[in-house]
C-alpha cells in the first residue's frame, strides 16, 4: 500500500473508473501462466486501488480528503498489527 499512489488514483479517477480497473485485474490474475512476480505487481496494484475506492466512499461521506487518506491507512495498519 501506497498512500501516495492511492492518493493520486483517487483524485484523477472516479470510484467506477477504478472499480472497472479492478475487475480487470482480477480477471488478470486468474490467467494460469502469469508469473509469482507478475502476481505480486497485480495484488499490489488492486490493494492500491482498493485504498482509493475507500477513500473516494469515506470523502463522499464527507470527510475532508487528508482525514480521509489518513484514516485509510489508520485502517490498514491497524489490521496488520492484529
Amino acid at each position: 500500500m501506497k498512500l501516495p499512489v492511492i492518493r493520486h488514483i483517487q483524485r484523477n479517477n472516479s470510484s467506477e473508473q477504478i472499480e472497472s480497473c479492478i475487475e480487470v485485474l482480477e480477471s488478470f490474475s486468474e490467467y494460469n501462466r502469469i508469473t509469482d512476480e507478475e502476481l505480486d505487481v497485480i495484488g499490489e496494484l488492486i490493494t492500491n486501488l482498493c485504498g482509493a475506492v475507500e477513500v473516494h466512499k469515506m470523502i463522499e461521506d464527507g470527510m475532508p480528503e487528508r482525514e480521509a487518506a489518513n484514516a485509510f491507512a489508520q485502517k490498514v495498519i491497524g489490521s496488520i498489527d492484529r
